[in-house]
């Protein structure tokens, strides 16, 4: 595992020992030594952060053995997909494990896995990934990062945003924690949440691709035309919006209200 120090990193390095596996974990001050490390290797994980992740997988060209799974963990999968197909002639499978280093189990946890080279040749490391608990999502690697623009750039700007708009206007946060109603708690403690961990990471999961940055444009635009409305006053075009709005989440909306109820009260149970 490249990368096996950090926190996912970790995590799989214990499932694999656990599960009697021998890994091996490099740091970018063991590639003296890859050749050694990699020989007779049946699985090389990268597991680096995403703006060397390129730098990485160059680097283990002429490495692996034919017969070596080659897979990333990175939060795009397009770009490294394709990559670690040209570096390597053996089988290649993309993959996203959809959770942070702080899990204590993997239970129900998700991974995304995007078919690079002779997937059947790689189905014993997802059956292995499956006996742990996770729950295994196949997609191709443009229906991942399509979705990610969403799931990830779109949402962490939204929340960056948010969170230095609070700085800049500098409330006192525990007199809006007293004051708050339990979603907005709950959003707020998703605000602190994003500024408690590492910034590099974000900023490379929205500067990824340049969707992510057209996706966040077309965002700021659709604030701008809703403010231009509620300059205007115009309280009926809000409405028909709110209505068309809901008509596109159908029956998850009702869904997202309900699994809602559901998170306010055990927040409400764990409050000291």
């Amino acid at each position: 595992i490249i990368g096996g120090r950090g926190g996912i990193g970790r995590i799989f390095t214990r499932l694999f020992r656990s599960s009697g596996y021998t890994v091996e974990v490099m740091g970018h001050r063991d590639w003296d030594r890859a050749p050694e490390i990699m020989s007779g290797a049946g699985l090389v994980v990268v597991c680096v952060p995403i703006d060397c992740t390129a730098e990485v997988i160059g680097r283990l060209k002429g490495l692996l053995s034919p017969d070596c799974v080659l897979a990333d963990f990175t939060s795009v999968k397009t770009s490294p997909v394709r990559q670690m197909m040209e570096v390597h002639e053996g089988p290649v499978i993309g993959l996203h494990p959809m959770f942070g280093p702080d899990i204590s189990n993997m239970a129900k946890q998700v991974i995304i896995s995007v078919d690079g080279r002779y997937p059947e040749k790689c189905s014993w490391v997802l059956e292995q990934m499956s006996l742990w608990g996770a729950r295994i999502k196949k997609f191709s690697a443009s229906e991942h990062d399509d979705a990610m623009s969403y799931i990830q750039a779109l949402r962490h700007f939204t929340t960056f945003s948010y969170g230095v708009f609070l700085a800049r206007e500098n409330p006192d946060l525990n007199v809006l924690m007293e004051l708050s109603s339990p979603i907005y708690r709950m959003e707020l403690m998703m605000v602190g949440r994003l500024f408690a961990q590492d910034p590099v990471l974000y900023a490379d999961i929205i500067l990824s691709n340049k969707r992510n940055l057209d996706i966040i444009e077309r965002y700021a635009e659709e604030i701008e035309g809703a403010i231009r409305l509620l300059k205007q006053g115009d309280r009926d075009a809000f409405i028909e919006q709110f209505r068309m709005t809901k008509e596109f989440f159908g029956p998850l909306a009702d869904y997202f209200m309900s699994e809602s109820k559901n998170l306010i009260a055990k927040m409400h149970d764990a409050k000291v």
